[in-house]
């Protein structure tokens, strides 16, 4: 059983990494959860995970010619498995990002659900692949009509690949947002999962180094994350026919 979802945005500073990890932590409950920081060029995860010290990451992974394996780049941390990616910039010139085929495709044995924390624009191949592999993506925006017009975006271009829409996660809510979430239940192709209240506890949660649901678990913003997890509906799959669908999957041209 596996199932992969592209986390994804139109745009940065949606909390793209924040939902990431709470989704994950959320799904984990039930599932073998693997996430990987697949945004090569600004990545995160490792600060919100506390592996911003990890010897060996994605770029390790993505460089040609490397006998580094898969399992040197996963950590286990808060019941999830993690691979995340580095941050220097000698890392992201050497990697190749079609190279994420393969990693995708060894992750996807021995796991039931991985979550591809993706760039938030679609300006390369490194950025686009990511929603490509996905079987599913779910985009995350904030609740307003030019975030909605951003991750119509996103949609448009994962669906001509064959990516399906899994839903939408509308994030730092701060008042009522029914006309948006009606909106964006018309105009998307899976459901609004949830809206996510903007609440300072998400914030002391990324100085704290630790995903949302570990630092506040109670708060309503993880009740939150987790009513959307509830709706992912995760599907059975093969491993090892994911896998070689990953391997022979097509590089994007950038859009």
């Amino acid at each position: 059983m596996v199932e992969a979802f592209a986390v994804a945005s139109g745009k940065g500073g949606t909390g793209k990494t924040t939902s990431t990890l709470a989704l994950g932590m959320a799904l984990a409950e039930e599932h073998d959860v693997t996430v990987v920081d697949a945004d090569t060029g600004m990545a995160n995860l490792l600060f919100h995970t506390g592996l911003d010290d990890a010897a060996v990451t994605l770029h390790d992974l993505l460089v040609e010619g490397t006998a580094t394996d898969v399992s040197e780049a996963t950590y286990e941390r808060f019941g999830l498995s993690v691979v995340p990616c580095g941050t220097s910039l000698a890392g992201f010139s050497a990697a190749d990002p079609a190279r994420l085929r393969e990693v995708v495709a060894e992750l996807a044995r021995d796991t039931d659900v991985l979550l591809l924390d993706s760039p938030a624009a679609l300006g390369s191949k490194s950025a686009v692949l990511p929603v490509v592999l996905a079987d599913r993506v779910v985009i995350v925006v904030e609740p307003t009509i030019p975030a909605l017009s951003d991750g119509l975006k996103v949609q448009e271009y994962a669906r001509s690949y064959g990516t399906e829409t899994a839903g939408v996660l509308l994030n730092k809510v701060r008042d009522p947002a029914a006309a948006v979430a009606e909106q964006a239940g018309r105009h998307f192709g899976g459901p609004v999962l949830a809206e996510v209240p903007d609440s300072d506890v998400v914030r002391a949660a990324r100085r704290a180094g630790k995903p949302l649901l570990a630092h506040a678990p109670d708060s309503e913003p993880a009740a939150r994350y987790r009513e959307a997890a509830a709706r992912l509906e995760v599907r059975d799959g093969d491993g090892e026919a994911v896998a070689a669908r990953f391997k022979s999957a097509v590089v994007p041209d950038t859009p």
